[in-house]
């Protein structure tokens, strides 16, 4: 069977191409595309902007996909799309060419949670048998595990989303967003040396980002003011916005490291599996190694290809619930700003 896939929830337009083999076996990458909608710096995407960018590209990214992956459109067997979560506008973009293309090639319908996306296309290509899933990108922060056909939620963040507080400072900073702006944070914090105290703020299994973000943001602003240098109290060295990126990195990602370890407590599990966008960053990897490492378990990851928001996780997903008889009906394909992992019926596993 084979699957075409399209993601839009965000800045990011995906469309991919997935071939499930008759005979079982692993799934075969046949395309995977993308295309992302880069603001200026110092400011975010708008979701009409997006939207419209979504517009203009997804015709020419199917018909890219398509001879990328040698086939016509006689060959697929279901379109699949992301029903939500994420922005409106660019979902809702998504969700009318799925429509389009589903009924132009009479092919079923399927509308795919995006985090189980994520979720299913991390199983996928790592090879996590029931792994403890971390799930930390620009619009969600969770922590999963899989029980009675249900991803559970186990903790979440309560405010913002982590990548959500990353791109937002990185807008204070006046940081490029090309290629994305988590990712020059990332690297400004590689040369930081000086970690400068933040809130640290977990509550049971949850986490706040907000009032991190209020107070880097106060020390962003004390940096630009300072014009003769912000000496370190202990070394006398100048702060720097490299300082700034190191601090606020390691403080969020410690608390994801701690929630992570006591959701894998919990369900006695000894694998970490890292999805979503945020997922790409090497420095989180490292600490949820060294905490896995200390519990004698083992993290999985992917690269920027499926960690990053792309049309091939859709396709998985969405062929998976297929081949258990799922379709979306045509009325039935909206799309939604709010659709929570907990809510899938996961047929596809015991």
């Amino acid at each position: 069977m084979i699957a075409l896939g399209l993601e839009g929830s965000a800045n990011k337009l995906g469309v991919g191409i997935i071939l499930h083999p008759s005979e079982g076996g692993s799934a075969q990458i046949l395309a995977n595309i993308r295309h992302t909608f880069v603001s200026p710096p110092g400011e975010g995407f708008l979701p009409k902007d997006t939207a419209k960018h979504h517009r203009i590209w997804v015709v020419r990214l199917v018909q890219q996909a398509l001879k990328e992956a040698g086939i016509t459109f006689d060959d697929v067997d279901c379109v699949c799309y992301t029903k939500g979560p994420g922005m409106g506008a660019p979902l809702q973009g998504v969700a009318v060419s799925a429509r389009m293309l589903s009924l132009l090639w009479d092919k079923e319908l399927i509308g795919v949670n995006h985090c189980i996306g994520h979720i299913e296309m991390g199983r996928e290509i790592t090879g996590a048998q029931n792994p403890v899933v971390l799930y930390v990108s620009g619009g969600n922060t969770q922590v999963i595990a899989y029980a009675s056909q249900r991803y559970r939620i186990f903790g979440e963040a309560l405010d913002i989303a982590v990548g959500n507080c990353l791109d937002r400072f990185a807008r204070t900073l006046s940081i490029s967003n090309d290629p994305a702006p988590g990712y020059n944070i990332e690297q400004l914090a590689k040369s930081g040396k000086h970690l400068l105290d933040l809130p640290y703020t977990v509550k049971g299994m949850d986490c706040s980002f907000s009032g991190i973000l209020a107070s880097i943001d106060v020390l962003a602003a004390r940096l630009k003011k300072d014009i003769g240098g912000w000496k370190d109290e202990v070394s006398g060295e100048n702060i720097t916005r490299e300082d700034l990126c190191f601090s606020l990195q390691e403080t969020i990602f410690a608390m994801l490291v701690e929630i992570t370890e006591r959701a894998m407590a919990h369900v006695g599990s000894n694998q970490v599996l890292i999805v979503g966008g945020v997922g790409c960053n090497e420095r989180l990897q490292q600490m949820m190694s060294i905490m896995a490492s200390e519990r004698r378990g083992s993290v999985f990851a992917t690269d920027e290809r499926f960690c990053i928001d792309n049309g091939i996780m859709i396709a998985h997903a969405g062929l998976l619930a297929y081949r258990t008889g799922f379709s979306t009906a045509l009325a039935d394909s909206t799309c939604t700003q709010r659709f929570r992992t907990d809510e899938v019926l996961i047929k596809w596993r015991d």
